[in-house]
């Protein structure tokens, strides 16, 4: 299971105030919603961050971490020793037991606390919504670092090509999981 860090929540006295501050840095604005009884969450993200920052009235502190299924990922902290809670999701401020109806990205969650008291809530996204990808430039840093993994990626296909014997029409799908693999600092699967 990944477990992708998504949001981190800072405090703000003035939600508006913060909101045209960080507009005016060029960070992308994700979200800017009210979820009743007085509760108002803003998001913006840095340009090439895969991470977000979140602040609002009325919003608990804890970051958030994105998992691609809510229960196999609950399942799985609590068999590592976690406390977790039962999977949750939201109607407006009020939280309601087990996962959306419809399995709707962004609407299912589950939290847990580490030894010192501090919270995590575990979000599901299935797919993203548009503008809100991640860029490849938050796992690579530039685009000259990009290039030169594709370089990489070119050469260990070179060498498993010529290993094999013959031509590998599937190549975007490789290059992509030796990326995948590189980029995660796990074994490429290619030989060097």
């Amino acid at each position: 299971m990944d477990y992708r860090l998504e949001v981190v929540r800072v405090p703000v006295s003035d939600v508006d105030r913060a909101k045209d501050f960080y507009q005016r840095l060029g960070w992308r604005l994700d979200a800017d919603f009210s979820l009743g009884e007085g509760i108002r969450a803003v998001q913006v993200t840095p340009p090439g961050s895969a991470c977000s920052v979140s602040f609002g009235t009325r919003i608990p502190p804890e970051p958030e971490v994105v998992v691609d299924d809510i229960e196999a990922a609950r399942a799985e902290l609590a068999g590592r020793g976690a406390e977790v809670s039962e999977v949750f999701h939201r109607d407006g401020a009020k939280q309601v037991p087990g996962p959306d109806p419809e399995r709707r990205s962004y609407l299912s969650f589950a939290s847990f606390n580490d030894p010192d008291g501090n919270g995590w809530l575990l979000q599901e996204v299935t797919s993203r919504l548009p503008g809100r990808t991640t860029s490849v430039l938050a796992a690579y840093g530039s685009v000259a670092a990009l290039a030169d993994a594709l370089r990489r990626a070119e050469a260990a296909h070179g060498r498993h090509e010529a290993e094999t014997g013959q031509s590998d029409p599937d190549w975007p799908a490789w290059y992509a999981q030796y990326m995948v693999n590189e980029s995660a600092g796990g074994d490429t699967g290619a030989s060097e």
